[in-house]
């Protein structure tokens, strides 16, 4: 231990010219050597020892001391130049940087999460550092019990499947309530039975409650009781902070309560349950957290965790935030939505109607865009109001550049009329799957004296214009007749009676039934062609003069597809 400590004193004392900072040199020696952990005390104790064996010495007897134990230390390693789509942080190291999530489990994911989550990952990957899942369920009130594999999917799916680690709270009790049990020994923790209401009135006078000033072994019986004598709502644990601070809500703040209340994973064997301060700022030390990434409304909460891991010995993360994005026009409470789904208002989770990623993910939305949405908005502090309209114009931009070169071309007909077609030279036609992507080969469409358009199309066809069946041919309309004129598309462009360009299908027994969902979820019926059904569910299409959608289920020559975006 000693050997290890005085590397790191000699160093930092060549560094700053003598000077040595104890807390940096205790953060490197734990850093290099985790075991020490369990002997904090021990290993201050001799830091402060060597620095001031070390302080007698002059900088070129620390320089050769350091270079006969730790010659590698001397060695100053070029400060990598990180460059990435985000703005570089500070205290970012490549391959040390770990940030997180952590959303409680009342529900799956939805947009407001996402920017989060993606932006915590598109950082974790510009540093090419690690990014976990944290399922804070330290509140046992508000838990929606399969939204844990709900989230453990969206967080995969968002992150394209590189998810470090997922942390449930709820089966790290025992380590919240070591160092809880830690806080009250060292004298900076006191188990609190005043009133609330008393309490409140005390604090905004900047007044001390009595139960502060009772002795740790006092104060260590009232904890040992909180576990089983004392009732929900009699006591909680506070953390000793300054009861004069500017701030109210850093005067003394509760850290831990009693809550009776069932857990959907431990049942009734826990009563006592951390509040989020404290697991928090105990995990983000545990894991390894290096930034926090979140919204400002947890500035308060981020000083609180400072002050936690201050007092444990800890340095804390880099906490950086953002600006409250407010996404107008959208639903977002999972637990209303959850309401809505049990009544019968919402199909489920993935309802297209909705904004969770389950829905988006439903439709065909590809992460890739979330992501870019994050790094397009950025990490400001300014507000941001985002409206129903501008959201989704952007996303759609940014998955129509994802899905547009990777979606292959088909028709579907939407309510088909039959239509008699007279003059046809050639009833056998190639279209490209895709135009821009020749050697993905084509369609063969043979027709006969009969084609399918839809109805809507066929109600705004004009007698004596000149229309064209897409990548087919150029034809009149005559007494609900096409009549051929011809198979060129110049021809068509240079037409005086220029009409419509319509698509279609041949009048044949292997045409497949489609069904098209809404994002109303509307079900729009009719028919496509036969080879949707040799394609993969989960594929996307682009249903030509239509939309790009999703195919969610092939079976029995039906094909149900989702809508997209245009």
């Amino acid at each position: 231990m000693r050997n290890s400590i005085e590397k790191f004193v000699l160093k930092n004392a060549f560094q700053f010219k003598g000077s040595v900072n104890s807390k940096v040199v205790l953060g490197l020696v734990l850093r290099d050597n985790p075991d020490f952990k369990k002997d904090v005390p021990e290993v201050v104790k001799i830091i402060n020892e060597v620095i001031g064996e070390v302080s007698k010495l002059s900088i070129d007897e620390i320089k050769s001391k350091l270079k006969q134990i730790a010659p590698e230390l001397l060695i100053e390693k070029k400060k990598e130049e990180i460059k990435g789509p985000l703005k570089v942080l500070s205290n970012a190291e490549r391959s040390r940087f770990k940030v997180r999530i952590a959303p409680s489990p009342s529900g799956p994911l939805h947009i407001g999460h996402a920017y989060g989550a993606a932006l915590n990952f598109e950082y974790a990957k510009m540093y090419d550092g690690k990014f976990i899942t944290r399922i804070e369920d330290t509140n046992p009130e508000n838990i929606y019990p399969p939204a844990y594999e709900l989230i453990k999917d969206d967080a995969a799916w968002i992150t394209n499947n590189s998810v470090s680690e997922t942390i449930i709270q709820s089966s790290r009790l025992g380590i919240y309530y070591d160092h809880a049990e830690k806080l009250v020994a060292i004298g900076k923790a006191y188990v609190c039975i005043c009133d609330n209401d008393v309490w409140r009135e005390m604090k905004a006078k900047k007044e001390a409650c009595p139960c502060r000033s009772i002795g740790i072994k006092d104060q260590q019986i009232r904890y040992a009781k909180m576990f089983g004598e004392y009732a929900e709502g009699e006591v909680v644990l506070r953390l000793k902070t300054d009861i004069e601070h500017k701030n109210p809500a850093m005067r003394d703040f509760s850290i831990m309560r009693v809550n009776e209340h069932i857990h959907p994973k431990t049942g009734k064997e826990q009563r006592v349950w951390p509040l989020m301060v404290l697991s928090v700022a105990i995990d983000d030390h545990l894991l390894g957290i290096t930034h926090v990434l979140n919204g400002k409304d947890h500035t308060d909460n981020a000083k609180k965790e400072a002050l936690i891991m201050e007092y444990l010995g800890w340095k804390a993360p880099t906490y950086k935030h953002w600006g409250r994005i407010n996404f107008e026009g959208f639903k977002l409470s999972t637990s209303k939505t959850r309401i809505a789904i049990e009544q019968g208002e919402y199909t489920g989770w993935d309802d297209p109607r909705l904004a969770t990623l389950m829905a988006l993910r439903k439709r065909g939305y590809q992460p890739e865009a979330l992501r870019k949405f994050a790094i397009e908005v950025g990490l400001s502090l300014n507000d941001k109001t985002v409206s129903w309209d501008e959201f989704w114009k952007m996303i759609d931009s940014f998955n129509r550049e994802i899905v547009e070169p990777k979606a292959n071309r088909y028709f579907f007909v939407e309510d088909p009329v039959k239509l008699s077609v007279k003059g046809l030279n050639k009833n056998k036609f190639f279209l490209d799957l895709h135009p821009d992507f020749k050697n993905r080969g084509s369609r063969e469409f043979v027709l006969s004296d009969t084609i399918l358009i839809a109805k809507k199309d066929f109600d705004q066809l004009k007698e004596g214009k000149v229309h064209r069946l897409i990548d087919c041919f150029n034809f009149k309309i005559e007494s609900e007749k096409i009549i051929f004129v011809s198979e060129i598309y110049e021809d068509f462009q240079s037409s005086n009676e220029k009409g419509k360009i319509i698509h279609w299908l041949p009048n044949v027994d292997d045409n497949v039934e489609v069904e098209l969902l809404t994002v109303e979820n509307k079900r729009l019926k009719g028919i496509g062609e036969k080879s949707l059904v040799n394609l993969k569910e989960g594929e996307i299409v682009q249903l030509q003069r239509m939309c790009f959608s999703r195919i969610d289920k092939i079976k029995d020559c039906k094909v149900t597809l989702y809508y997209l975006h245009k």
